[in-house]
């Protein structure tokens, strides 16, 4: 316990600082031809790349004197900063594409010095300086950089709320579970050692490696809500053990053997789920696995080392402190296994089996009606719309799509050709372009030839700042800039990206931009998921085989949980792209789309949690078939003594992950939304209703293995098995045929 103590205030020292050494995260991988793009274009060309945007609004319109002198001034104090590279305004260059529609808004277009992290750094110092009231205008900022900044200061404030909500939270469900002060408070420790372990490796992991702070959000919800839950389910047959006449010792190493085993399985059953997310090459799915992996050990590791001290120390005090004595009736006794009655769980899949094949087919057929809405997913990339519309990056995001005619700071596409010599073959570059302007969409293509419009041969420059031959020329390359209609990140801009690269052109080129970065995307996650899924796939069957060592429930539990996962898929496509519940949810963006990481991230965080509560449920199925040799008296019981449980577990986890939910961030929103609901639904819908419907139809098929072994539960005695009252449930429940397909069974069990 001292070394506990030690880890954690050194942990909590170290970690403190983690938050200022992540990045919002890169979505592109840098082996992407959009990304090979972009850093030549950064590294060969002088092209301006605005990555800050300021929209200046006055009451009247912005050639007035007024509002001139204002936008002038602050044109010159950004230009006089020493972080701004390059800064462009519609008072310097006279631009109609940089003046709204209504001709009261205008636009300042900034460069920002240095990488992607100094320019983060920038532009949160100088967003607070140059926005709000400036003279005449009222100014709003936006870009990448302004994003990216927003995007991490909100995560961080975020994060800090939602651990100040979930601890008293989870202690207040936990004094409901337990009814005891001193066993509440043990999870919740567990839960502290947790959260600042995983700060500790997440402040580490920085130094190797980029980590985005959407993985020190999602792992320290992550962290605490296992280690909370790993804690209740050895609590809770430590326990058991106890009231079952046990001393505290004995009772202890039973509940290792037992439940300590099962959380063993679990977190590695959560950690390989994870690990599948190492499979891709995107920045923030590289991450959020390296955190989570990470928290999962520290959450294993608090339960089945630090608790057992505790618990060892503690005895049967554990117990103690029943803060809701005063209010509870003095004859309440809860049902929980170790009475001599079944609960609510064991009724219910009592009755469950009574009608298996009705109730899992109305609960398939309802998980299907849930998924439904994952078939019509649209596909895009996140940009200013993950921050809170009422956010000024938000504000400032919509009057540049609304207020502003398609312009090169929005939707850009950027064509590198960077071994062509121009001066050589100019009329090959021109044909080029005019063949690029004929494609669908496209307003005007700039190059270093002129510009190009639809119809035209050829045009003039249009783009302020240096001469054609600075902006488009490299010394041994050119590039062009396609200006088109539409929003970035949508598949319409996504196949234009894959149209113009499949377009002939005169030496190899590259292709960047919105659609061109959501493309590349979306192919490496299409390359990568065949093996990702595999790798899941072929973990889980091996780790639910080296528990139960029934092929049949193995291959029954990633069945259910692909079912049930699919239903959590449809039901946020429904609320999050569909636009459902915006309100009830706190508000956010509705934009039609799903970002194409999110799947992915919540598919290998949720499965490994949703084959968490399976593997608890199995393994004391398991442990009850082997005392009694019958599937429906094991599974009553095994549901029995687990369903209250890890329904109690399921809405604690709910709980921390509803604090992540209500972050104002959108990604955060969704996963933790997601997460709630595929936990709540696998602990009630698939473990509670369906789990003992499936079961009960396979029969003695779920006790199939390869191996042979000598049956469980054989008796000497032929008096019948009957579940204890009350309510007595013993074979007087069944039909006739059922009662013959049972004695069958004893006289096979019997014979052998």
């Amino acid at each position: 316990m001292f070394l506990a103590l030690v880890f954690t205030v050194a942990a909590c020292w170290y970690g403190a600082s983690a938050g200022d050494h992540m990045t919002a995260g890169d979505v592109v991988p840098a082996s992407a031809e959009s990304a090979r793009a972009d850093h030549i274009l950064a590294t060969r060309f002088h092209a301006p790349r605005a990555n800050m945007i300021l929209v200046a609004r006055a009451r009247q319109p912005v050639d007035t004197a007024a509002s001139t002198a204002a936008g002038v001034d602050l044109e010159r104090r950004l230009a006089a900063d020493p972080a701004v590279e390059h800064v462009v305004s519609f008072w310097s260059a006279r631009t109609p594409s940089l003046r709204s529609h209504d001709g009261r808004a205008a636009l300042l277009l900034i460069q920002l010095r240095g990488g992607e992290d100094e320019a983060t750094q920038a532009a949160g110092r100088l967003t607070p300086h140059v926005t709000g009231r400036q003279g005449a205008l009222e100014v709003v900022a936006n870009g990448e950089a302004v994003v990216r900044a927003e995007i991490m200061r909100q995560a961080e404030h975020d994060r800090l709320r939602g651990e100040l909500l979930a601890m008293p939270l989870t202690t207040v469900l936990l004094l409901l579970v337990f009814r005891s002060a001193v066993a509440a408070l043990l999870p919740v420790l567990v839960g502290a050692l947790a959260l600042t372990g995983s700060m500790a490796v997440l402040r580490a992991l920085t130094m190797w490696t980029p980590v985005s702070v959407y993985a020190n959000s999602i792992s320290s919800a992550l962290g605490f809500a296992l280690a909370v839950d790993y804690s209740l389910f050895l609590i809770s047959r430590y326990r058991e053990e106890l009231n079952a006449g046990r001393n505290p010792h004995e009772a202890l190493r039973v509940s290792l053997r037992t439940a300590g085993r099962t959380v063993a399985f679990s977190a590695a059953t959560v950690a390989l789920s994870l690990g599948a997310l190492l499979v891709f090459p995107h920045t923030i799915l590289r991450s959020i696995a390296y955190g989570g992996i990470s928290v999962v050990v520290l959450a294993a590791a608090g339960t089945l080392l630090l608790l057992p001290a505790v618990l060892a120390l503690l005895g049967d005090r554990v117990d103690r402190f029943d803060v809701f004595a005063h209010w509870r009736p003095r004859h309440f006794n809860p049902p929980d296994g170790s009475e001599g009655h079944l609960g609510s769980w064991g009724r219910t899949a009592v009755w469950v089996m009574r009608h298996p094949a009705i109730v899992a087919v109305a609960v398939v057929a309802g998980l299907i009606l849930l998924a439904s809405p994952f078939s019509h997913v649209r596909f895009t990339l996140f940009d200013d719309r993950v921050l809170p519309p009422t956010s000024d990056a938000g504000r400032a995001g919509e009057q540049l799509r609304h207020d502003f005619e398609a312009n090169s700071t929005v939707t850009a596409t950027a064509v590198v050709l960077p071994a062509f010599d121009v001066r050589a073959r100019p009329e090959a570059l021109q044909d080029y372009a005019r063949r690029i302007s004929t494609l669908p969409d496209v307003v005007r293509v700039d190059t270093a030839t002129g510009s190009y419009n639809r119809g035209t041969a050829a045009g003039t420059e249009a783009i302020p700042g240096p001469a054609p031959a600075g902006q488009y020329l490299s010394q041994h390359g050119v590039r062009l800039e396609v200006t088109t209609r539409g929003e970035p990140y949508t598949p319409a801009m996504r196949d234009f990206a894959r149209s113009l690269r499949t377009l002939p052109a005169p030496a190899p080129a590259l292709v960047s931009g919105p659609g061109a970065r959501l493309a590349d995307v979306q192919d490496a996650l299409a390359n990568r998921l065949p093996l990702a899924l595999v790798l899941v796939t072929l973990a889980m069957l091996a780790l639910v085989l080296a528990l139960t060592r029934k092929p049949v429930l193995a291959l029954k539990a990633l069945l259910l949980n692909t079912l049930s996962l699919c239903a959590t898929f449809g039901a946020l496509v429904y609320v999050f792209q569909d636009g459902h519940f915006a309100d009830a949810l706190g508000g956010f963006a509705i934009i039609g789309a799903t970002d194409a990481l999110l799947p992915i991230m919540v598919f290998c965080i949720a499965f490994g949690l949703s084959m968490d509560y399976e593997i608890f449920l199995l393994a004391r199925i398991c442990e009850e078939y082997e005392a009694c040799g019958d599937t429906r008296l094991a599974v009553a019981r095994g549901l029995d003594r687990t369903g209250r449980l890890f329904t109690w577990a399921a809405v604690t986890f709910a709980a921390v992950m509803a604090t992540l939910g209500t972050s104002s961030l959108l990604v955060l929103k969704i996963v933790g939304i997601g997460l709630a609901l595929a936990v709540l639904l696998d602990a009630t819908v698939v473990r509670g209703l369906l789990v003992p419907a499936v079961m009960c139809l396979a029969g003695d098929a779920n006790w199939w293995t390869p191996v042979h072994k000598p049956e469980a539960g054989t008796r000497t005695s032929d008096a019948p098995r009957t579940l204890p009252g009350p309510p007595a449930i013993g074979w007087d429940h069944l039909s006739t045929s059922e009662r013959d397909a049972h004695a069958s069974a004893d006289t096979r069990r019997t014979a052998s």
